[in-house]
């Protein structure tokens, strides 16, 4: 569950076209049922980043069934394992130097420690220690020495910022955070020089002109709108940031921190909001820009990038691109190009133009086997749009079938077109898959934002009660065959879906979601602390709006459940607490209710390790065929 943005994450953004069911296709041939093993079990390689000097290519690789870390020169096919990490995979890793440094939790609690290893697999190192927070500020790309990172340490509530010796491991506090400092910057010379300052419902941006100064308030905003600086400008004088000031949409500007106002709009899109900004080092200029449509979108603002990212489509098509590592010499990129059924990436040389594809993430998944991700929209019974994807079943006439509903997490966040493992299992199985962008998904303007505020359970909860409403007007939903599932935000509107509307569904799976709202409030992270005043705002003061959220914690209507359940729980969850599946499940079976619960003792919030995947998976295709009985109807 999001509820916290990095200073230097924008808002997601995305939009969806409608696809028009009017005009139906004959149906295919039936693709053959692939072994659930094949879409849960690691990628065959994935993660891929290119070494700072451009010689090496790094990559994540199962080993022993956990990811981690390989280093192959280019134009060898002998890597190297440089990490062995038997206990949980390896997903947040970059290059400094010659070195490799990444991020580890235990057991799911969140806790991440950062370590380093030489690229030849010597001398790893424990750069931080466990039991608290590390993450990373700056990686001080033209320093190979050092990087900046903030821990909790001392103060499980705030993160300190230190300067970390990468040979050594000594780290010097830059700046000892007073108690409300959520997040920090350098400039383009590694010196920390702007802050953001939160008391929960209004964000105020530090700065300093240099390391010792006082930092001094250059705006102060509602937490309603924003200004998230990216970078500063070359001159260090200005930032790029991402700002919705006195506008509905996030537009990339520059922010002069000295007038506290915007000076330039950069680039805006009428539809969506900007995502995020990226540069070139090397040049010192501004290269791209990114939001998401029905797809993810990259945007030249450069014109040797534009020259670049048209011979890329011209060889990869129209797909979800990003630029995933690039070398100090900015002559070798590493691309991700994506779509609904298969996530690639490329190798690319800028002098040469020469395209090479390092690796099909999930070669044993053939694109013709899987289904495609239909973008589609709907009106909500206030007249909101509601823009979506839904996935059919390949082969077979989209009439009458069984449904999942399946809400994301969040619940500020929202659904991408992209390869999904859980969709294209549930529609390989025989299921239409319907994902919804409800009020309060990212990328759709501040307004479409706001309209989710104090509104789960409610108008949130309508909006996807809306989109079964409109499968069945349809046609392609079968009103008695259809469940709800979905994990943290998405739990927690599965449990709403089954006690708020209870004769919707046939069945639910809640994955890590909340039940209670007041214990919910109670138990998160100590860092988190100084967001409760918003969170307060947007979803409810425990004490104020006492009555609205009893009337939308879950298990306080759990004798309105009348259809079967399947729970699954971290044990060592800091997002939603075990005691939020405790709750419903102790209070189901005291009313004889049916109700499966899988809890995973070295878990957290959701399932990293691939067993544990396997054992969620497996169960839930056990209960949605005893529950949904996919094979009626089948031509």
């Amino acid at each position: 569950m999001k509820l916290i943005t990095k200073l230097k994450i924008a808002l997601p953004i995305l939009v969806v076209l409608f696809f028009a069911f009017a005009q139906r296709q004959r149906p295919v041939a039936k693709v053959p049922q692939i072994p659930l093993e094949d879409f849960f079990k690691n990628p065959e390689m994935t993660g891929f980043k290119v070494s700072p000097d451009g010689n090496y290519i790094s990559y994540l690789a199962p080993y022993q069934s956990r990811l981690n870390v390989f280093v192959k020169k280019i134009g060898t096919d002998k890597p190297i394992r440089v990490t062995n990490d038997l206990k949980r995979d390896i997903r947040n890793y970059f290059w400094k130097a010659n070195k490799i440094l990444y991020f580890q939790d235990a057991g799911g609690n969140e806790n991440f420690q950062l370590f380093a290893v030489n690229a030849d697999g010597t001398k790893p190192m424990e750069i931080t220690q466990a039991g608290y927070r590390t993450d990373l500020v700056d990686d001080l790309a033209s320093d190979d020495q050092h990087v900046i990172i903030q821990t909790n340490k001392r103060n499980a509530e705030v993160f300190d910022p230190y300067k970390i010796d990468l040979a050594t491991g000594k780290a010097a506090m830059l700046y000892e955070n007073p108690g409300d400092i959520t997040g920090w910057m350098v400039d383009h010379d590694g010196k920390l020089r702007l802050a953001v300052v939160t008391n929960g419902v209004q964000t105020s941006i530090l700065y300093r002109n240099n390391e010792t100064d006082k930092f001094k308030t250059s705006i102060t905003t509602d937490f309603k709108e924003s200004v998230m600086p990216q970078f500063f400008t070359f001159d260090n004088k200005y930032v790029y940031a991402i700002s919705n000031l006195k506008k509905d949409k996030n537009e990339l500007v520059i922010f002069d921190l000295e007038q506290g106002k915007e000076i330039k709009s950069v680039y805006a899109n009428p539809d969506y909001d900007i995502e995020f900004a990226d540069y070139s080092r090397k040049q010192k200029k501004l290269m791209a820009v990114g939001y998401t449509s029905w797809k993810s979108e990259l945007v030249a603002v450069d014109d040797e990038a534009k020259k670049i990212l048209d011979d890329l489509k011209s060889k990869v098509g129209e797909k979800n691109i990003s630029v995933m590592s690039i070398s100090k010499d900015e002559d070798k990129i590493i691309f991700y190009v994506g779509a609904d059924r298969f996530n690639k990436f490329y190798f690319y040389d800028v002098k040469s133009g020469k395209l090479d594809l390092l690796a099909n993430t999930r070669p044993w998944l053939k694109e013709e086997h899987l289904a495609e991700m239909k973008p589609i929209k709907y009106t909500s019974r206030d007249g909101l749009t509601i823009n979506g994807y839904l996935t059919l079943p390949v082969g077979v006439d989209p009439k009458n079938l069984p449904v999942i509903i399946n809400p994301h997490g969040g619940p500020w966040a929202r659904d991408e077109w992209r390869l999904n493992p859980e969709v294209q299992f549930l529609a390989n199985r025989g299921y239409a898959v319907l994902q919804m962008n409800f009020r309060g998904s990212t990328g759709y303007g501040k307004e479409f934002w706001t309209k989710s505020f104090r509104q789960w359970g409610r108008t949130m909860q309508n909006d996807v009660s809306d989109g079964v409403a409109w499968l069945i007007k349809e046609g392609i939903a079968d009103k008695n065959r259809i469940a709800i599932y979905g994990g943290s935000y998405g739990g927690y509107a599965t449990l709403a879906g089954i006690t708020l509307t209870p004769d919707l569904y046939a069945c639910a799976v809640d994955y890590v979601g909340v039940a209670n709202m007041f214990t919910f409030m109670k138990t998160i992270p100590p860092y988190w602390e100084p967001y409760r005043k918003m969170f307060y705002e947007m979803v409810g003061d425990p004490k104020a709006d006492s009555v609205m959220l009893a009337e939308v914690s879950p298990v306080m209507h759990a004798d309105k459940i009348k259809v079967p359940l399947l729970i699954a729980q971290g044990a060592n969850d800091p997002r939603v607490n075990k005691n939020e599946s405790d709750q419903m499940v102790e209070a189901l079976r005291k009313r004889g209710i049916e109700v499966e619960y899988m809890v995973k003792d070295n878990e957290g919030h959701g399932f990293s390790n691939q067993e544990n995947r396997m054992d969620f998976y497996g169960a839930m295709e056990k209960f949605f065929a005893k529950h949904l009985k996919p094979e009626m109807g089948k031509n």
